[in-house]
């Protein structure tokens, strides 16, 4: 999709999704046979319901089909929320999943490597994570800044209940701990 192309579908579809209170993460235009799929994913601090995905459609349709921004060849308009696995790259998306697993490429400043850990915290400089203890250790937290971050991603949990009451359990702990000090 050209730069001016995206710049206009932002500028013309952006105040309709920001006037239901979500954000607009993302804009893709990809070919599809004889047709384009206009692709529109949104996202909010709750998330997204698909009735509000269904609803946005129908508005963001009648305003493409009023404008010329998606030229004469047919498409189809597909509005969405982000999937599981989409990349987190601004404080919000980290700010949406505190409390979940995530695994991070640090950077090389960062030491490098992979760290698997559970988001407590974030803030305008970086975000606060507990890494999980091995082997009947116990978790560490650890802060890390934004920029020591190359790349990360939100870890499905199959068994989240689990790791929950272990999380509860950890923390109850270190309460007791602090009260017989």
């Amino acid at each position: 999709m050209s730069t001016t192309q995206s710049e206009r579908l932002r500028g013309l579809l952006e105040p309709l999704v920001s006037k239901r209170g979500l954000d607009l993460e993302e804009i893709d235009v990809t070919p599809a046979g004889k047709r384009r799929v206009l692709r529109v994913v949104v996202d909010a601090d709750g998330g997204v319901q698909l009735d509000t995905c269904a609803e946005l459609s129908r508005e963001l349709s009648e305003v493409l089909d009023e404008s010329d921004a998606m030229g004469g060849p047919p498409y189809v308009l597909e509005v969405t929320s982000p999937g599981a696995d989409r990349p987190l790259t601004e404080q919000r998306h980290y700010r949406r999943a505190v409390g979940r697993l995530i695994r991070a490429q640090l950077t090389e400043e960062a030491g490098g490597g992979e760290l698997t850990a559970r988001i407590t915290d974030v803030d305008d400089e970086g975000l606060d994570v507990e890494v999980p203890g091995v082997k009947g250790r116990k978790p560490t937290r650890r802060r890390l800044a934004y920029g020591e971050i190359a790349k990360a991603r939100v870890e499905i949990e199959f068994n989240r209940k689990a790791a929950e009451k272990a999380q509860q359990k950890s923390a109850a702990n270190d309460t007791e701990s602090k009260e017989e000090a």
